[in-house]
C-alpha cells in the first residue's frame, strides 16, 4: 500500500467517502419502507426494526469488515479476488466461494443503480408540483440517467471523482441532521440500541423472521468496504465510517420517530409507498424537498458509478485469476486502478436497464433485492477464515468467527429466500449465470492442463541450432518469439517444439521464449531473463500482480532495449546488406490457437464444458489482443486439442479378392 494510504488524512477520508460509501449511503431511502410494507405501524415493529439495523451494521459491517476482514490486505488491495489470491495455494476448492462471490457481487450490483435512482426519483411525487408523476415517467427519467453514466464511462472520472468526496460528504451530513431533528418526536426510539428489541421482533413479531430480507438491505454495500482498499486505505475507511455510521443511525432513528409520531396504527400497502409515501422523504421539510432530491439523485448516481467502476476492478482481476475470458480492456486516465471494459459496461447496461424497465418501483426492486448478496458475504466468510488459518490464528477463535458469521449470513439467505418469487430468482439467474461462465472456463483450462505434453527443452536444442543455420530452408524471421505456459524454464509444450521443427520448419537467428506468470501480489511488475544459449536461444519471465494488464508487446521490446544497452543481445538483422548498415531484424510473434479435434473421447459432463468452452472463446478477445501483442508482427497457428484420444476404432479392410 503506498505510503500516503497508510495513515488517515483528510484527502484520503474525502476520498473514502466518495469511493465506498454510495450503495450503503443509500439505503436510508428504502430500507425503512422495505420494512413496514404491508404491515401495521407499531412500536413493537419500528423499534425492533430499528433494532436490527444498528445491529446488523455494528456486527456485520463494523466488526466484520471494517475491524476484521480489512486486515486481510493483498499488499494494499482488497475485494473478495484479493483474498481468494492470498489462500487459493492452501485448498484447491477454495475457487468455489471465490467464483460464487464474484458472480453474486457482480448479479446483484445489477440491481444497485437501479433501486438507488429510482428511489431518488420518486421523491418528486412528494412535490405538489410533480404529485401526479406516473410510474412511467419515473421510468424514462430513471433510464436516461443511467443512459448518461454508462455514457460517460469510457471518459473515466479523474476530473469529476474528485467532487465525490465532497458530495458525498453533504448527503451524510444531511442525513444526520435530518434525522436529528425528528428523534424528540419519541424519545422511546433510543430503546432501538437494546438488542433485546430486535431479538423480540424475529421471535415474537408475526413473520418476524422474515423481516431480516428487508433488514438486510441496510448493508449490501459492506462488501464494498472491502473491495474499494486500495483506492482509501485502512486507517481512512476505519475513521470515516465512524461518520458515515453515526449519520445513518441518526437518520433511520429520525425515521423512525417519525413513523411513530404521525403514523403510528397504520396500514402500509405496496400501493401507498407506490403512491409516493416515502419516511426518508417524510422528514424532510416541505421546502428543502426539492433540494434534498437533487442531492439524492447526485448521490444515488455516485453509488452508481462506484458500483461500475468496481465491476470493472472484479472482472479484470478475473481475468488475471484466469477465471474470466479475455475482454478488451481501455485505459481513459493515467490514474491508477481506472480501468474501463466495454464489454462490461453494455452488460450492466442492459441489466440495469432490463431490471428498472421489468420492475418499474423501488418497492418491487426492495422486494427483490438482496437475495445474491448474501452468498457474497458468506463466501468472504470462508475465505477471510482460510486467511486467519494462514495468519496461524488460534484455533477456536477461527470457529467462533464461522459460528457467530455463518449463522448470521445464513439467517438473511433463508429471509431472502422469501424474495425469490417476487424477482430474486432475476438475480439469481444472472448470478447462475456468470457463474457458470467463470466455472467453465476455469473446469476447461483444468482438463486442457492436465493433457499438456512439456519436454525438455535441452533434449532439442542442437536440433534447434542445426535448424537455424540451415540455409536451405527459407528464414522464417529474425526473432522468432514463442509465448509458452511452461512454468519451469527448463521444459517447453510440445506443441511450441512441434510448430518450429515439425508443421513447417520455422528458421530464425534467435528463438524467445516468453511466459507469464501472474502473482498474488496486486502489482508486481518485473521479469528476469535466461540466456540459454548466447544470441540463439532465450527465455524471458514476466511476472505480473493480478492487476496488472499483460502488455507483453510493450514490455518485451523494454526487455530488449535493456539486454542490447547491456550488450547480452545482437538484435541486428542476420542479412548481409542489412548487417552492414546495422538495420535491426524483424520480430515475429507466434500464437499457438487451439481448437477442439474431433478425435476426442471425453466424459459427457466434459465434452459440454469444452464445448461451451471454445463457444466462449469465440466471441472472447483473441489470444493476440489478449496479450497486448500488435497483429502485424504475430502469427496464429491453429492446431487441435486432443485431451482423451480415441482408443478404439473400428475399422475393418477389406480386400480386392474378398468382395
Amino acid at each position: 500500500m503506498s505510503k500516503n494510504l497508510n495513515k488517515a488524512t483528510l484527502g484520503g477520508l474525502l476520498i473514502a467517502l466518495g469511493i465506498i460509501y454510495g450503495d450503503i449511503g443509500t439505503s436510508p431511502l428504502y430500507v425503512l419502507n422495505a420494512i413496514i410494507r404491508d404491515r401495521v405501524i407499531s412500536e413493537e415493529l419500528i423499534l425492533g426494526g430499528l433494532s436490527c439495523i444498528i445491529w446488523t451494521l455494528t456486527l456485520q459491517t463494523t466488526v466484520k469488515y471494517v475491524i476484521l476482514t480489512l486486515k486481510a490486505d493483498n499488499n494494499g488491495e482488497g475485494g473478495i479476488f484479493s483474498l481468494y489470491a492470498l489462500v487459493r495455494r492452501q485448498k484447491k476448492w477454495l475457487v468455489f466461494p471465490a467464483i460464487i462471490g464474484g458472480a453474486s457481487l457482480l448479479a446483484d450490483g445489477m440491481i444497485t443503480p437501479p433501486i438507488s435512482v429510482t428511489s431518488a426519483i420518486e421523491g418528486l411525487k412528494q412535490i405538489q408540483l410533480f404529485s401526479n408523476i406516473g410510474d412511467s415517467t419515473v421510468v424514462y427519467i430513471v433510464v436516461a440517467i443511467l443512459i448518461a453514466l454508462f455514457f460517460s464511462q469510457q471518459f473515466g472520472t479523474a476530473s469529476i471523482g474528485k467532487m465525490f468526496g465532497p458530495i458525498m460528504f453533504i448527503w451524510f451530513l444531511m442525513l444526520a441532521v435530518l434525522g436529528a431533528a425528528h428523534l424528540f418526536d419519541d424519545l422511546y426510539i433510543f430503546k432501538a440500541f437494546n438488542p433485546y428489541f430486535a431479538i423480540k421482533l424475529l421471535i415474537m413479531y408475526p413473520g418476524g423472521f422474515w423481516i431480516l430480507g428487508a433488514v438486510f438491505l441496510c448493508t449490501t454495500g459492506a462488501e464494498a468496504l472491502y473491495s474499494d482498499l486500495g483506492h482509501c486505505g485502512r486507517d481512512n475507511i476505519r475513521k470515516s465510517w465512524i461518520f458515515v455510521k453515526s449519520a445513518l443511525i441518526l437518520n433511520y432513528l429520525g425515521q423512525g420517530a417519525w413513523l411513530l409520531r404521525n403514523h403510528a396504527g397504520q396500514l402500509y400497502t405496496k400501493q401507498t409507498i407506490d403512491s409516493g409515501f416515502n419516511s426518508f422523504y417524510g422528514i424532510m421539510p416541505e421546502g428543502f424537498k426539492i433540494i434534498g432530491i437533487i442531492i439524492a439523485t447526485v448521490a444515488a448516481i455516485i453509488a452508481s458509478q462506484a458500483l461500475i467502476s468496481g465491476s470493472f476492478t472484479l472482472i479484470s482481476e478475473s481475468m488475471r485469476l484466469n477465471l474470466w475470458p479475455k475482454m478488451k480492456i481501455n485505459y481513459p486516465t493515467e490514474e491508477r486502478g481506472q480501468l474501463f471494459i466495454p464489454g462490461i459496461n453494455s452488460l450492466l447496461f442492459v441489466g440495469c436497464a432490463g431490471i428498472t424497465l421489468y420492475f418499474r418501483t423501488s418497492s418491487n426492486m426492495e422486494a427483490a433485492y438482496g437475495l445474491a448478496i448474501t452468498l457474497c458475504m458468506l463466501a468472504t466468510s470462508i475465505l477471510f477464515a482460510n486467511f486467519l488459518v494462514s495468519r496461524r490464528t488460534k484455533g477456536f477463535l477461527i470457529y467462533l468467527y464461522l459460528i457467530v458469521y455463518l449463522s448470521i449470513e445464513l439467517s438473511f439467505l433463508f429471509a431472502n429466500l422469501n424474495k425469490f418469487p417476487h424477482g430474486g430468482f432475476v438475480t439469481l439467474i444472472v448470478g447462475g449465470g456468470l457463474f457458470s461462465i467463470m466455472y467453465i472456463w476455469f473446469r476447461a483450462r483444468k482438463v486442457k492442463n492436465r493433457y499438456v505434453e512439456f519436454v525438455r527443452l535441452e533434449q532439442y536444442l542442437p536440433t534447434i541450432q542445426e535448424l537455424s543455420n540451415d540455409l536451405s530452408i527459407p528464414k522464417f524471421a529474425t526473432h522468432l518469439v514463442f509465448l509458452t505456459s511452461a512454468n519451469n524454464p527448463k521444459e517447453i509444450e510440445h506443441k511450441i517444439i512441434h510448430s518450429i521443427l515439425n508443421r513447417k520448419p520455422k528458421r530464425a537467428d534467435i528463438y524467445w521464449f516468453v511466459h507469464v506468470d501472474t502473482q498474488d501480489d496486486p502489482y508486481t511488475s518485473e521479469y528476469t531473463v535466461e540466456t540459454i544459449i548466447p544470441n540463439e536461444v532465450i527465455r524471458v519471465e514476466f511476472r505480473l500482480g493480478f492487476r496488472m494488464e499483460p502488455r507483453v508487446n510493450l514490455m518485451f521490446r523494454k526487455v530488449v532495449e535493456d539486454m542490447v544497452a547491456n550488450k547480452e543481445v545482437n538484435i541486428t538483422s542476420r542479412y548481409e546488406s542489412l548487417q552492414r548498415n546495422n538495420v535491426v531484424g524483424d520480430f515475429q510473434f507466434i500464437v499457438l490457437e487451439k481448437f477442439l479435434s474431433q478425435d476426442n473421447e471425453l466424459p459427457f459432463l466434459e465434452k459440454i464444458i469444452m464445448k461451451l468452452y471454445f463457444w466462449v472463446k469465440t466471441i472472447s478477445l483473441n489470444e493476440e489482443r489478449g496479450f497486448g501483442l500488435e497483429q502485424s508482427n504475430v502469427t496464429v497457428e491453429k492446431f487441435p486439442l486432443i485431451v482423451a484420444p480415441v482408443s478404439k476404432l473400428k475399422l475393418n479392410r477389406i480386400f480386392p479378392d474378398e468382395k
